[in-house]
């Protein structure tokens, strides 16, 4: 990451040089844009805010923030363009982050405006009468139960009924020798939620569900047994409170389970999903919200961009604009001419998608999208670092770039390249707003 925060410290100036001379191009296209409906204009697009580190540090708003909702939310209380708050945080319910917020930004904000890193997990139905071990901290059982789990064993449950597994801490081991005390069924699958109190305890306990197929009255097999279903959220490496540095996040904690489970095992970690940022499925489910947002609103016009804003290179515009490539993908393949560029350009037909290969879960659950472009726009108050050392060589910098992102993700230098970079939340919302040529009324 060193070598990419100075990178773009350059394309800040670029970046806004490009906003104005392309103001005029994406208005014309965005002519509907300014159409009335009740007196009022009707938005085509719709904002995704990450949370920590745009609107607030910590417990501590970002002055930036009041300004920018106050241009979002008419005299009513309520918001002029669609929005919904993306976060990676795991610990809480939705209802509880969206009265955060509330408080915080002094605007009501819904629960339905709210996609925590979990959220996706109420699409994952054949998982929800599976019994599963949780991983995380807050109220963990409540969560998996809020987002359709129905047979749900905490890490604490599983310490208590197997109180010699957990040794590493010497004064919580127990005195005296000691059979299971309450029998627990076998485990079928594992959520990761985020990162716990207790790394040590997590760690080994999840490694001992793997290693014994979720049976924990059994030693570890190590060799030709098919693994554990597991799913994760969050992925960030590092995440930025009232510190001067960024925070270890969730993703740390993956690395550590996954490089324990192949140190002994030799096998890599496999995950049956990992959602957050930049898993394509939470946009996909934020714009499902938007959607919605924008038909409970009685808005005709369908919402055909979504802007990002965050402050992370390697979640929020990775994430934004692995999703923008989706998007493109998606009408690509709706438009001959686009289709014959990109088979052009690569020489095979394999680069454009086949329609079978997109017939994915969140598709058949949320149904296709709208959007057909999302917009990355980075903001400087948060992990991104703007006055980081310019190096002399920004292009052999960036090949040098350590990759914060997922061990499942490949670093592309593309996808972490924002559309925009701005001082803060604010400047972003006024961005926006020029170009697409929105005048709230």
């Amino acid at each position: 990451m060193r070598g990419l925060l100075p990178f773009y410290r350059g394309l800040y100036t670029l970046s806004n040089r490009q906003a104005s001379r392309k103001a005029g191009i994406v208005g014309s296209r965005c002519g509907l844009c300014g159409t009335q409906s009740n007196s009022k204009p009707q938005p085509r697009f719709g904002l995704l805010f990450d949370i920590d580190g745009v609107l607030v540090r910590g417990r501590m708003p970002i002055p930036a923030a009041t300004k920018a909702f106050e241009k979002l939310v008419d005299s009513q209380g309520q918001f002029v363009v669609p929005v919904v708050f993306v976060t990676n945080a795991g610990n809480c319910l939705r209802q509880t982050k969206a009265d955060q917020l509330s408080h915080i930004l002094g605007v009501p904000i819904t629960q339905d405006q709210v996609i925590m890193s979990h959220s996706p997990l109420r699409m994952f139905k054949k998982f929800h009468d599976k019994c599963v071990l949780v991983s995380g901290q807050g109220p963990v059982l409540e969560i998996a139960k809020n987002v359709g789990f129905k047979n749900v064993i905490s890490i604490d449950m599983l310490r208590e009924s197997y109180p010699l597994l957990d040794m590493v801490d010497h004064n919580r081991r127990p005195k005296l020798p000691s059979n299971p005390v309450v029998s627990l069924p076998k485990i079928e699958a594992v959520v990761l939620f985020g990162e716990p109190i207790r790394w040590e305890t997590n760690l080994q306990l999840i490694v001992d569900v793997l290693l014994t197929n979720g049976n924990l009255g059994s030693s570890h097999q190590t060799q030709n047994t098919p693994q554990l279903h597991l799913l994760a959220c969050n992925m960030d490496l590092m995440w930025m409170a009232e510190a001067h540095s960024p925070r270890f996040g969730h993703g740390t904690f993956l690395v550590c389970l996954e490089n324990i489970y192949k140190k002994i095992t030799g096998k890599d970690l496999k995950y049956e999903a990992l959602m957050g940022k930049p898993s394509e499925l939470t946009y996909h489910f934020a714009e499902y919200l938007i959607r919605s947002q924008a038909m409970q609103r009685q808005w005709e016009l369908p919402v055909t961009s979504l802007y990002a804003i965050g402050d992370n290179l390697m979640t929020d515009i990775y994430g934004a604009n692995l999703y923008n490539r989706y998007l493109e993908e998606r009408v690509a393949r709706k438009n001959p001419k686009a289709v014959a560029k990109m088979v052009s350009a690569t020489g095979s037909t394999t680069a454009v998608p086949r329609e079978e290969e997109i017939d994915s879960l969140w598709e058949s659950e949320l149904a296709l999208p709208s959007a057909t472009s999302c917009k990355s726009v980075l903001v400087c108050t948060g992990v991104y670092n703007p006055n980081a050392e310019v190096p002399s060589d920004a292009n052999h910098c960036i090949k040098e770039t350590v990759f914060h992102g997922h061990r499942d993700f490949i670093f592309d230098p593309g996808l972490v390249e924002p559309g925009h970079i701005v001082q803060d939340v604010a400047e972003a919302v006024d961005l926006i707003f020029e170009q697409e040529k929105f005048v709230p009324q």
